[in-house]
């Protein structure tokens, strides 16, 4: 029986007291923000809840004019809990300066934006918010002031016809009568069921007072003051703090432990075994890691990970699989007849693109709070991007019904898809149930990067066919590696390109290892390799990038508008400094088209890449609110840019190697891009999801810039200095 004993790095800290811990203590009632031309004024949600009239699900009307939207989009940073409210107080014609927003509880049957499959979700993925909740948000706001205008012609015995509304007031011109909001909501019998509206009660885009405007986000004063909630700041009463260590060896389980041993250490309240891992508790946090460091625990052996080596993998068995003619792969989208097109090709291209594991790094280690308040009722306290699916999964472990169990949702201190599974709630709640108290659970850097969910490495064997014209006539893409659609996602040629004959295939191969969603999932690999063959493709025929995509790749509508707008926004023709070369890519995500350019310079003896300029022309529709856009795709690109420099997860029998930003590091302030230019190319048509699109682009950017400088290939993200270094010598 093999033992295994995993030691642990955890800081030791005292108690201490922070700015936010001071603003918490000391604060006696539960503040709304809102927000008017001179800034931002506190008012006592607590009143507003108790004096407002509610219309409809998503409005309640106080007397004071203040009015009160309840918005379902999570808040990690992006500022959709924002940005939606505002869509629906567009239609409402609403004074934003008197909004308050209050979080949903976790209904999708009520606060979820419908889906494909016409069931209901309020899960936040590939940042696509404004763009699930648009036409809902919408309506629901025409509604509710459908409803206030009637009152007001009932009021005054007009037609509503005679009735136009200014921000939070109903006016009648003729007669220079106005009612505020509020006044309507004192006099006026709410209706059970709200009236119908369609598209046609909608308003024109010309009378936008909100959307495609810039107005201040609610969550920012709150978190500059320190008055923001997330998950670590909640206290309660008796409550205790636990933390979990989980095997070195992934999806390994406990066999046993040193319960005694550690039990017997100061403040130390109880040591619970959980699925895959044993917490400890104690009456602080400082205690509760210190008994983390003293637990020896003996884990179960031939899970399917053991063994496992990351780097040998990824260079030897996954080519042998894409080499393989006999290993079965899985078709994941095609067209026309591609075995012809290469049979009649004038020339064929070929490279194979690999890319490692990435660790999400959100800054926030990830935490919660669960108390039963019950047996059979649990209450959490939890940052989730789905709080729907985050309920309903912790009720089904714990054996409750969705219903018994109350749900507090947080903010988040970033998530890039890690928060849309509730596996550190749902030991919280384990936890809690055990000992009878309220529980903090929180897990160290360490463990979250020990038993981290990644984005899989893959890899991409790309081929493409040029007929005699030279057009783009073939091309066939596999993709060898674990994850399913978090592989093979983001190989969508025919959002830009017109290439009749395609074949995109899946050979998969599993090694145990806990995956999840990643920042824009599977596109950043696979839009490396698509449009770093593409460069390759028209260095080979002796051509400009960007001439040989408009050429040869037979850029759809709005391919050409994206391309055409980076050009003139980065000067694509213009001579560059010495030392320096541009690198061009597209970039596609959630229904968003884009098409970028880098400038970049390269220190040779160190191998490091420095990235001094970025340009991206952006079209994703309308867009709600342009500067909190904008800084999504600024985000997007120094998200991205760190994991195409930098960030890599290894594996060595099973276990992360990484264990800090140490040995994981992250992109520095002073390594970022001088200048970031964000164009949107505005148009009407509905909103696209924008939050990621700044990353895809960036791989095949930087490595095409690379080959400009340099005239050698990347063909394996991160493009470490090693790395560089290697390629340069070859």
């Amino acid at each position: 029986m093999a033992t295994i004993q995993r030691t642990t790095r955890s800081a030791r800290r005292g108690p201490r007291l922070s700015r936010r811990a001071f603003l918490a203590g000391t604060a006696g009632l539960t503040f709304a923000l809102a927000y008017g031309a001179r800034g931002f004024t506190l008012v006592s949600a607590a009143r507003a809840r108790a004096t407002a009239r509610p219309v409809g699900v998503w409005v309640r009307v106080a007397p004071d004019d203040t009015v009160t939207i309840v918005t379902p989009a999570a808040e990690m940073g992006q500022g959709s809990m924002t940005g939606v409210p505002v869509i629906l107080a567009e239609e409402l014609d609403a004074d934003w300066s008197k909004v308050v927003l209050e979080m949903a509880p976790a209904e999708p049957e009520v606060y979820g934006y419908y889906t494909r499959g016409g069931g209901r979700s309020m899960g936040i993925y590939g940042s696509r918010a404004v763009m699930y909740y648009y036409d809902q948000m919408r309506l629901a706001g025409a509604q509710v002031r459908k409803v206030l205008v009637q009152a007001a012609a009932a009021k005054w015995g007009v037609d509503t016809a005679a009735l136009a509304t200014e921000p939070g007031v109903v006016v009648h011109a003729a007669s220079g009568r106005r009612l505020t909001y509020g006044q309507i909501a004192a006099f006026t019998e709410m209706p059970a069921v709200l009236p119908a509206v369609s598209k046609a009660d909608l308003k024109p885009r010309d009378r936008f007072r909100l959307i495609g405007k810039a107005v201040p986000r609610h969550d920012v004063p709150p978190k500059v003051d320190g008055s923001a909630q997330f998950s670590m700041d909640v206290r309660l009463p008796g409550m205790v703090y636990a933390s979990t260590v989980h095997a070195p060896v992934q999806q390994a389980r406990p066999r046993r432990w040193n319960e005694a041993a550690v039990k017997a250490l100061p403040d130390v309240i109880a040591v619970v075994g959980l699925d895959l891992g044993v917490a400890v508790v104690a009456d602080s946090l400082h205690r509760a890691l210190a008994a983390r460091d003293a637990l020896n625990v003996e884990w179960e052996t031939g899970v399917t990970a053991e063994g496992f080596d990351s780097e040998p993998a990824l260079e030897r068995t996954y080519a042998a699989i894409a080499g393989d003619p006999k290993e079965p792969g899985k078709p994941v989208a095609g067209k026309g007849d591609v075995e012809a097109a290469f049979a009649a090709a004038a020339k064929v291209y070929r490279a194979t693109f690999r890319s490692d594991y990435g660790y999400h790094a959100q800054m926030e280690p990830l935490n919660a709070v669960a108390r039963f308040t019950a047996p059979d009722r649990l209450e959490v306290w939890e940052g989730t991007q789905a709080p729907g699916t985050s309920r309903r999964l912790i009720a089904a472990r714990l054996g409750l019904a969705p219903e018994q169990v109350v749900h507090h949702q947080m903010y988040m201190g970033g998530a890039f898809g890690r928060r849309t599974n509730a596996d550190y709630t749902i030991e919280a709640a384990l936890v809690a149930q055990a000992v009878g108290r309220p529980v903090k659970m929180i897990w160290t850097r360490e463990e979250d990067l020990a038993f981290g969910m990644f984005r899989p490495q893959a890899l991409q064997c790309v081929e493409a066919a040029l007929d005699a014209d030279g057009n783009v006539a073939g091309w066939r893409h596999c993709v060898v590696g674990d994850g399913g659609r978090m592989i093979y996602s983001g190989i969508r040629l025919d959002q830009y390109y017109r290439i009749p004959n395609q074949r995109v295939e899946l050979r998969g191969t599993s090694h145990g290892i806990r995956l999840k969603a990643w920042r824009a999932v599977a596109h950043p690999f696979n839009v490396y390799a698509i449009e770093a063959l593409v460069d390759e493709m028209a260095a080979g025929q002796g051509m400009d990038p960007l001439e040989f995509r408009r050429r040869h790749l037979g850029l759809n509508a709005k391919a050409r508008r994206v391309f055409d707008a980076v050009e003139a926004l980065s000067d694509w023709s213009a001579p560059r400094p010495a030392g320096r070369a541009l690198g061009l890519s597209v970039s596609e995500r959630s229904g968003t088209l884009a098409a970028g350019v880098v400038e970049v310079s390269l220190d040779r003896a160190s191998g490091r890449i420095r990235v001094h300029k970025v340009w991206l022309a952006v079209d994703a529709g309308t867009v709600v609110q342009p500067e909190m856009a904008r800084r999504n795709v600024e985000s997007g690109v120094i998200y991205g840019l760190s994991s195409v420099l930098k960030e890599r997860v290894t594996m060595r029998n099973g276990t992360v190697q990484q264990s800090n930003f140490n040995d994981y590091p992250i992109l520095r302030l002073s390594e970022a891009p001088e200048e970031i230019h964000v164009e949107f190319v505005e148009r009407s048509t509905r909103p696209t999801g924008i939050g990621e699109i700044g990353n895809p682009f960036i791989a095949a950017a930087v490595a095409n810039g690379f080959y400009a400088l340099t005239g050698k290939r990347l063909y394996h993200m991160p493009f470490t200095p090693a790395r560089v270094r290697e390629v340069l010598k070859a």
